[in-house]
């Protein structure tokens, strides 16, 4: 290491330790050589960095400045040592990934696990948040990446992969409507519905439907939670207002059936894997990044 690096190394161990000795074992060396690099750098400094007591040594004013920088130099050279690690090909690092409640099951947990599978030496964290929020996560720098419905509205964002869902009703496979790959809404109003409240986006396109057809459903339920709807429909306490995605991994096991809506006021949602418009991904997040844009065309969301 560079001689400054030995010298805020030794540092840092006596203000530690507040002994030479013992910063001296830990550091496998000579009592000598770490009193000769403190005077080297007082003399340098022009000031004491520490008060030789009775009791052992404390910081200075000074040293409490020094000891303040060798924190920033460690943590600097933490980041540049991942940086180079990333260039040589040892794939480390942290990405944080924001996701709404919706994609916390099936193919989307899949892709995390394979990232973490390619890339041993990346850690990933994920936040299940509501849609507005993973918006701000990745926005704020909070996340990384951040895969969200219908952010083209946002200047702060860009789309890096997008795939197109629809909104549905869920409904027991036993039901008249089961075996239908889309229906109109007049079709289902009369039907108890489990209907989908705010912050979900499907509410918002739920009150546009309801205003211009007219209908009124039959409230059997109001939720602002996909997964509990879906779950409510299961156990038979009406039909759900849901998007595809809401309910991939229940059709695909045969717990529940899935009608796209053809109202032609409805328009299809965009699932889009988006970063910030003002940051650069790190080496980590790229990596990953890419992982996941190569598997977004192939997520299996559209419905019908």
């Amino acid at each position: 290491m560079p001689a400054l690096s030995r010298f805020l190394r030794y540092f840092m161990a006596v203000g530690q330790h507040g002994s030479i000795r013992r910063a001296a074992d830990e550091l496998g060396i000579s009592p000598s050589a770490v009193d000769r690099q403190l005077l080297n750098a007082e003399a340098d400094l022009g000031a004491p960095l520490f008060e030789r007591l009775p009791s052992g040594l404390r910081l200075t004013a000074a040293g409490e400045v020094m000891m303040a920088a060798g924190r920033r130099w460690q943590k600097d050279l933490g980041e540049v040592r991942d940086q180079i690690a990333d260039l040589q090909g040892l794939r480390r690092g942290h990405v944080q990934i924001a996701i709404i409640a919706a994609l916390a099951k099936g193919p989307v947990p899949a892709m995390i696990a394979a990232i973490q599978t390619r890339y041993p030496g990346i850690s990933i964290g994920i936040s299940v948040l509501d849609n507005d929020a993973v918006r701000a996560a990745i926005a704020s720098g909070e996340a990384d990446m951040g895969i969200l419905l219908d952010p083209h509205s946002y200047r702060d964002l860009v789309v890096r992969a997008f795939v197109e869902v629809v909104l549905g009703v869920a409904l027991p496979p036993g039901h008249a409507l089961a075996a239908r790959a889309e229906v109109r809404f007049s079709a289902c109003a009369d039907s108890p519905l489990i209907v989908p409240a705010h912050p979900l986006v499907v509410s918002e396109q739920l009150a546009v439907l309801e205003g211009a057809t007219g209908l009124s459903p039959l409230r059997a339920a109001t939720c602002d939670d996909s997964q509990m709807i879906a779950s409510l429909v299961m156990q038979g306490a009406g039909l759900g207002i849901l998007t595809s995605i809401d309910v991939v991994t229940e059709v695909a096991q045969g717990r529940l059936a899935f009608a796209r809506l053809s109202d032609p006021i409805l328009r299809p949602l965009t699932l889009a894997l988006c970063t910030a418009s003002v940051r650069t991904p790190s080496h980590a997040a790229a990596m990953a990044l890419g992982e996941i844009e190569a598997g977004f065309a192939h997520l299996g969301y559209g419905g019908g």
